[in-house]
């Protein structure tokens, strides 16, 4: 750790702060970097940390020794900023000490160090289930549904930078890329954070006689297909739907017009990765989709794990992130009569960082 932090030195010799900071902590904010920095220009040196809130045991040999009082206990983190001519001075004077942090160097040298709060969501990555926790925070924080660090220290210390002195205790391109009506301009903003939104698909199509018949992107063995203009897989054209209504564009027909010869035949996961982008390109992007077939025959369900994966293919999920149901209707209504096969989903979509376009919907009709 040392030798790279003196690489990184050399590399910089006109910073007046140098960060230092581990690569597995990748969700510390900008701000914690803006205030580790303010306090280092300040004091000589900051470090982020947080207090302990966890009861602390001294263990030996596999049983407890005795309760470690936590009070004016922190748990470092990073990043850690000092003065660039502090942190050679460090190095200079270090000998062969070996240490676990730059702060540690400073303690072993009395060079005081300031503490700036960090955050309990900075958490180093260090064993494979600490990524599921930080894909879990992501999230979060894409949807708003954390407070921003500034908000959780400025609301505590006035605003401040919130530092103490040590000691305190302190696209997909493809054919119909032009299919819907794209114009640059900024995404609306909004006095509330947005979170997560869920569509609602659904789509029928009649059975008719030389075609073939294919569901989530699956040529299912059958008598009968689906008459429509496109492939007519109706349960792709209910996913598509339950996109576009979740991020409030419309309906498919609005982008795939059902006269349009440019979709006659049209291969329906074309149509599908064409909404995800559209999808995206609003601000969006898909976390989950749940669908049902009804159909009396033919029988679904030994072709649910192809589907899955065509859709999650389509989507840029995991196939466990989609999932696909058959049922019957229990020989009622025009399914029941075998006239034909219903879809109806659901899609749950999540904000993201994006710069991107507001897409124009005309009204629309069936596929």
């Amino acid at each position: 750790r040392q030798d790279s932090v003196v690489a990184g030195l050399a590399a910089t010799p006109a910073a007046e702060v140098v960060v230092v900071h581990d690569g597995a902590r990748p969700l510390a904010s900008a701000a914690l970097f803006d205030a580790c920095v303010a306090a280092a220009r300040e004091t000589g040196a900051a470090i982020a940390a947080v207090p302990v809130a966890d009861t602390l045991k001294l263990v030996e040999a596999g049983r407890i020794v005795r309760t470690v009082d936590r009070a004016g206990v922190w748990a470092a983190q990073t990043p850690q900023a000092f003065r660039r001519a502090l942190l050679l001075e460090l190095f200079a004077r270090a000998g062969e000490r070996s240490v676990t942090d730059e702060a540690a160097l400073c303690e072993a040298l009395a060079i005081p160090v300031a503490v700036v709060e960090g955050s309990p969501a900075n958490i180093k990555v260090t064993r494979p289930g600490d990524l599921a926790v930080a894909e879990a925070l992501l999230l979060s924080r894409r949807v708003g549904e954390s407070a921003s660090w500034e908000e959780e220290i400025g609301g505590r210390q006035g605003g401040s930078t919130g530092y103490r002195g040590a000691g305190d205790g302190t696209a997909n391109d493809n054919v119909w890329s032009d299919a819907s009506s794209i114009s640059p301009s900024r995404l609306p903003d909004s006095p509330t954070p947005r979170l997560p939104r869920t569509g609602i698909g659904y789509d029928v199509h009649r059975f008719a006689a030389g075609r073939r018949l294919v569901l989530g992107g699956v040529e299912v063995p059958s008598e009968l297909g689906l008459a429509g203009h496109s492939d007519a897989d109706v349960l792709l054209h209910a996913v598509c739907d339950a996109l576009l209504g979740a991020a409030g564009l419309g309906d498919i027909g609005a982008f795939f017009p059902p006269g349009d010869p440019r979709f006659a035949g049209a291969d329906s996961r074309e149509l599908l990765r064409e909404s995800v982008r559209l999808v995206t390109a609003a601000g969006w992007v898909p976390v989950n989709v749940d669908a049902t077939v009804v159909a009396e025959a033919p029988r679904i369900h030994p072709h649910v794990a192809a589907m899955k994966t065509e859709i999650a293919a389509c989507l840029g999920l995991a196939a466990d992130a989609v999932g696909v149901k058959a049922t019957t209707n229990e020989g009622m209504g025009f399914v029941g009569r075998g006239e034909g096969i219903a879809a109806l989903a659901v899609a749950t979509v999540a904000p993201v960082e994006v710069t991107g376009a507001a897409v124009e919907a005309k009204p629309g009709g069936g596929r």
